[in-house]
């Protein structure tokens, strides 16, 4: 399965769960006065956005390179990410944090707690099926490796992206289940401020983490360790080459770059080397699809 189509259906499971809980959550609020459920449709809205904007950016980086730009549009998929990344930070973790705070100043107490509460349930039910969907894509991807390696060296942005806000809206709704219960045991909507403000600080923290993530790929990062390894050994291979002198690659949204300098298998002319030039760099881009640039340099030292 290639990583756009894992994004994509990621993605589509996220807006589906996050539309239906988004509407939920908001007639839940009305009724019930929750700051916390509040807090929580504001986020499931926002994350309806967020998601719109991901295939925005992943429509974006299919544009084939142009004079403007020759190595294409494939970073377009990490610019849209860190609005993401943003708008999860402004209108998810700052809007819960504010609310939290008018609450307590407020004293409003909760109405009709038990709609609250079987709402919560409900959500928590479709954003565990959204989760599970993610991780489910990402499972095809990952080969093998523990999901904390993962997010640490992927460099699909967008199901990052989509994993980290699952996790926290997963994690949110449990902290206003928590909050509404208390606040119903014990009389207290200050328990209830308390949720909307967990959930704000919750956003705020991965929002953080999901910029610092998509930043280093912004500024030009290159393809991740495995990846790096797997082209310099089949380059190491390749009998026109004697030894890889040096490797650069930079991820381009989905597509790769490849630099390489070599020191040539020796041959009696000029044109022979340019065919096993040519030849290396069409096994290279053979053997990875996403390799769609390599610049090839002969020379016989660093």
């Amino acid at each position: 399965m290639s990583h756009q189509t894992a994004s994509i259906k990621s993605i589509l499971f996220a807006l589906l769960a996050n539309f239906g809980i988004a509407v939920t959550k908001t007639a839940a609020a009305v009724i019930t006065g929750s700051g916390a459920m509040l807090a929580e449709a504001i986020h499931s809205f926002a994350d309806c956005g967020n998601q719109g904007l991901l295939f925005l950016g992943l429509n974006a980086a299919k544009k084939r390179p142009d004079h403007e730009h020759p190595l294409g549009h494939g970073k377009e998929i990490y610019f849209w990410s860190f609005i993401v990344a943003l708008i999860l930070f402004s209108m998810g973790g700052l809007f819960s944090i504010f609310e939290g705070i008018h609450k307590i100043h407020s004293h409003e107490g909760l109405r009709n707690p038990v709609i609250a509460l079987v709402v919560l349930s409900v959500s928590m039910i479709l954003e565990g099926f959204s989760l599970f969907g993610c991780l489910t894509q990402i499972k095809t991807l990952r080969h093998n490796i523990s999901l904390s390696t993962w997010v640490k060296n992927s460099r699909t942005s967008e199901l990052v992206v989509v994993l980290g806000e699952d996790v926290a809206a997963l994690t949110g709704l449990s902290f206003a289940f928590l909050s509404v219960v208390l606040a119903t045991a014990t009389g207290n909507p200050v328990f209830d401020a308390m949720g909307s403000i967990s959930i704000g600080v919750l956003l705020v923290f991965i929002s953080i983490f999901l910029a610092g993530k998509v930043k280093s790929l912004l500024i030009g990062q290159g393809v991740d360790d495995e990846t790096h390894a797997g082209i310099k050994s089949f380059l190491e291979a390749r009998p026109e080459i004697e030894e890889v002198l040096d490797l650069v690659t930079q991820q381009l949204g989905p597509q790769i770059m490849v630099a390489v300098k070599a020191k040539m298998a020796r041959v009696d002319s000029v044109d022979r080397l340019i065919d096993n030039i040519n030849a290396c760099e069409a096994g290279l881009k053979k053997e990875n699809p996403s390799i769609l640039w390599v610049f090839f340099e002969p020379d016989s030292m660093k």
